[in-house]
């Protein structure tokens, strides 16, 4: 992002540049999982039948706390071997199905991880949270990065003795949107509801700012 003043882009003053930097702290409010079932075995059809047994089995399982946002995002069929003394030897086939799991209620989601793994699934790849007005925070950021390039700007106008304002002339916006963050999980034997904590999304923007005075 760039802007400038046209109405002062023409005047002979002297100028400053600052970078501004600003920070929103927000709470996550979505968590999307990555669940699903690995299963192996000597017969192929026997592996993927198993695989889909299982996995209808976890679908249904969440389904019944109130999850509809799921999709497909994995499956991968592997035919197993080893190498011993130069000779190949079959180790059979593995099936992977992975199902990415959309939760906007954070209260339940450590209910939906634990209810996944009882009723068949054994594999929790990781989760993300995502704040879901991230734009809505990052343009907060930039205004407030753009306030401290100005607040900079008076401290030094006023330790310099100029007494006129100085006037932002161009910004630069020097920063992105963040992306989501993510941790990982591995299954385990769970004698009590996962405990899940999104934690704080730090929302950062960074702009730099030509001031006239």
């Amino acid at each position: 992002m760039n802007y400038s003043n046209n109405n002062i882009s023409n005047r002979k003053d002297n100028t400053m540049i600052l970078n501004g930097q600003g920070k929103v702290t927000a709470i996550p409010d979505i968590a999307i999982l990555r669940i699903g079932v690995q299963t192996t075995g000597d017969n192929l059809t026997e592996v993927q039948q198993e695989n889909a047994n299982l996995s209808q089995s976890f679908l249904d399982a969440i389904q019944q706390l109130g999850i509809t946002d799921i999709k497909t995002f994995q499956y991968v069929v592997e035919h197993l071997y080893d190498f011993e003394n130069g000779t190949r030897i079959d180790r059979g086939y593995s099936v992977r199905n992975i199902y990415e799991i959309h939760v906007s209620d954070m209260d339940i989601v450590g209910s939906v991880i634990d209810t996944a793994v009882n009723a068949g699934a054994n594999v929790v790849d990781f989760i993300n949270f995502e704040v879901s007005a991230i734009d809505m925070y990052y343009q907060q950021a930039l205004n407030l990065a753009v306030q401290n390039a100005y607040q900079k700007a008076n401290s030094i106008s006023h330790n310099l003795g100029i007494t006129v304002n100085p006037i932002p002339a161009r910004i630069t916006e020097n920063s992105v949107a963040p992306v989501p963050f993510s941790a990982v999980f591995s299954t385990r034997e769970r004698t009590a509801v996962t405990p899940v904590e999104p934690g704080t999304q730090d929302i950062t923007a960074s702009v730099t700012v030509e001031f006239i005075y």
